[in-house]
């Protein structure tokens, strides 16, 4: 089996970080291709990798050099401390543009997550904040760029829409994310936009809901405007919750006054939540590129966009102890990141067995097999066809 010429064929060109170390006793791309292995078969620390590797040095021995045997919890700590996170977005991101992925009408839900245990108050060092793009239909993070120091997310959203291809799909950002510039970009990538409203916009949040207040107190609601409305219901685990779909069309510069770019409806979203008798209402707002006869599309962007925090953020806190992580040196935090989501995006690719992401990482530690599939199954499934074989 040849790994490099599947999978890893696209992180070959990343430097490697000791190039002035005359003492190297490791190939870097053993290095690289052990965390990769060992992230997708549940190891988490720099102690586990090292354990992981040496029980399985036979068969790392079939395809990899490794020339002085299984690297330290050092070597791999400071290689990562040392490696240009960069370049490994970089990377991530060609992996991904090789895939044979259709987003045209996907759902691409981005928002930020904190990994809470790569801060060191003693050293003044703030937790890394990352800003992700999760394809909801292809269960695929197709990038992720970190905040920079003393910045935000609207800083970061650019940045991240820059690495991906958008074209044709659906776009869904929080509250923070609704900003002129970034609709205009979204825009111009071919794509359309769902951004949520919330209070601390303050003129833009109170002009939207005045407008849905005073028709919905009116004794015609809507009247001579364009729009459409969608009711659904669910029932699960003792809830009922109604959800109620607006889609009001800004055709009428007079009456909307939002100079926003590509604009063409603002939508809102009324959620009445019955639990054990207790009533509960929430009222939503959004600025959306969608024609107001497109809210079937609305409403599965509204809904879809928390896939996100469930099968990203949830998976890595849950299954990966993401949060629980306190690997702090150099870029060790940025790019131990990156490696688990290389490794979630190959687990969830992987379907061959109704399991949920930790048993798939077990599963994958126990059997060689299964692991070569998760590491081949992605391209298999895309090309049709699987590279290599195992030796």
């Amino acid at each position: 089996m040849n790994l490099s010429e599947s999978f890893l064929q696209h992180f070959e060109t990343i430097n490697d970080p000791r190039v002035d170390n005359h003492n190297k006793r490791h190939n870097f791309q053993d290095i690289l291709v052990i965390t990769i292995l060992g992230a997708i078969c549940g190891a988490d620390t720099w102690t586990d990798l090292v354990e992981f590797a040496d029980a399985k040095q036979d068969w790392l021995k079939t395809f990899l050099e490794l020339p002085n045997g299984i690297p330290s919890h050092d070597t791999f700590g400071r290689v990562f401390s040392l490696i240009n996170p960069k370049e490994f977005e970089r990377c991530f991101c060609e992996w991904i543009s090789s895939l044979t992925i259709n987003v045209s009408q996907e759902i691409i839900a981005i928002d930020g997550k904190t990994l809470c245990g790569s801060h060191n108050r003693k050293k003044g060092i703030k937790p890394l904040h990352l800003v992700s793009a999760w394809a909801v239909k292809n269960r695929l993070m197709l990038g992720q760029v970190r905040t920079e120091e003393k910045s935000n997310e609207i800083e970061a959203i650019p940045r991240l829409l820059n690495m991906i291809d958008v074209t044709g799909s659906i776009v869904t950002i929080d509250a923070m994310g609704c900003q002129k510039t970034i609709a205009k970009q979204i825009a111009k990538q071919g794509a359309h936009y769902v951004l949520a409203l919330k209070g601390n916009q303050h003129t833009l949040y109170d002009n939207v809901a005045s407008i849905f207040i005073t028709q919905n107190n009116a004794v015609k609601r809507y009247k001579n405007m364009l729009n459409r409305v969608k009711v659904e219901k669910i029932r699960q685990h003792g809830r009922i919750e109604t959800r109620r779909y607006t889609l009001i069309s800004a055709r009428d510069p007079l009456l909307f006054d939002l100079r926003w770019p590509a604009l063409k409806s603002i939508g809102m979203v009324e959620t009445t939540r019955t639990i054990n008798h207790q009533v509960e209402k929430v009222t939503r707002y959004f600025l959306t590129s969608l024609e107001h006869e497109d809210i079937n599309d609305f409403m599965r962007a509204v809904r879809q966009h928390w896939e996100i925090e469930i099968n990203l953020h949830w998976s890595l806190d849950v299954s990966f102890n993401e949060d629980l992580n306190r690997v702090r040196s150099g870029h060790a935090s940025e790019n131990l990141a990156i490696v688990r989501r290389i490794a979630l995006n190959l687990l969830k690719q992987e379907t061959s067995r109704k399991i949920g992401i930790t048993a798939r990482r077990k599963r994958a530690g126990w059997d060689n097999q299964y692991l070569l599939r998760i590491m081949q199954g992605n391209l298999a499934l895309n090309n049709d066809e699987t590279t290599g074989k195992s030796s």
